[in-house]
């Protein structure tokens, strides 16, 4: 079903943009300020005038974690809203897979700058919601995520090659770190912005397998060493909030 705004079209115009809203807020009397993850244009605001008003359509379309096709126009660092076509078939997240959300939609505004198209970030995100939302296990959700996430931010190494070209072993310690390719560690002092990583967990993170406990705890530290880089001084709430009920654990 389309909903519509009732303002007259401009140039600049997008059509049927596959995109999730990741945060909205009131603006002005009847609207919403919206930040939007698209898959064409990257993160863009967006203005959906009258959203607010009682009988307006759009107050049951433009939810988080829903995924829709949006029509805008305008050519400012703010655009209008045309229509919103809500897509259906993800079930709405409540609880801690809700809370876990909020923890994507932090890292996309936090990490990401407007404007600047990222298809596989939207195709990773999307993924990660629907996994939040089918039930699956939470911190492979959330693991999953974070290294798509660097990945297509072009920060992470590859995981299954060292800096000499050979493949990695699965019984081999490596120093890993962001934007530096593999080191067989040997033991020698382990410099501040790298980590220890076990070579089986690596291999298992080129191939997206979180199914291991192991897995999972290691790939815990190594994406908090990347993300915290990313970061800066910037925190993140949802992290401390799940860190404190132990969402972001095993």
């Amino acid at each position: 079903m389309i909903f519509r705004t009732r303002r007259r079209m401009s140039q600049g115009r997008v059509d049927r943009q596959p995109a999730y809203v990741l945060h909205a807020q009131p603006y002005r009397e009847t609207s919403l300020l919206l930040d939007v993850l698209t898959r064409e244009h990257g993160r863009i605001a967006l203005v959906a005038r009258g959203a607010r008003r009682p009988r307006s359509d759009l107050r049951g379309v433009l939810l988080p974690f829903q995924p829709l096709l949006l029509a805008w126009f305008g050519k400012n660092e703010v655009r209008t809203l045309h229509t919103a076509d809500w897509q259906g078939g993800v079930p709405q997240l409540s609880g801690l897979p809700l809370v876990c959300g909020f923890y994507l939609n932090e890292l996309l505004i936090k990490l990401t700058a407007r404007d600047d198209p990222h298809p596989e970030t939207f195709a990773v995100y999307a993924e990660a919601v629907r996994g939040l939302a089918s039930g699956g296990l939470l911190s492979s959700v959330l693991r999953r995520f974070e290294l798509g996430l660097v990945r297509t931010l072009g920060y992470a190494p590859a995981f299954d090659v060292d800096s000499n070209g050979r493949e990695v072993e699965p019984d081999v310690p490596y120093l890993c770190g962001p934007e530096q390719a593999l080191q067989r560690w040997q033991g020698e002092p382990v410099p501040a912005q790298q980590q220890v990583i076990e070579g089986r967990t690596l291999l298992a993170m080129a191939g997206g397998d979180f199914s291991e406990l192991s897995t999972r705890r290691e790939a815990r530290r190594l994406m908090r060493l990347f993300l915290g880089q990313l970061l800066g001084v910037q925190s993140l709430a949802t992290r401390e909030l799940l860190q404190s009920i132990s969402a972001l654990g095993d």
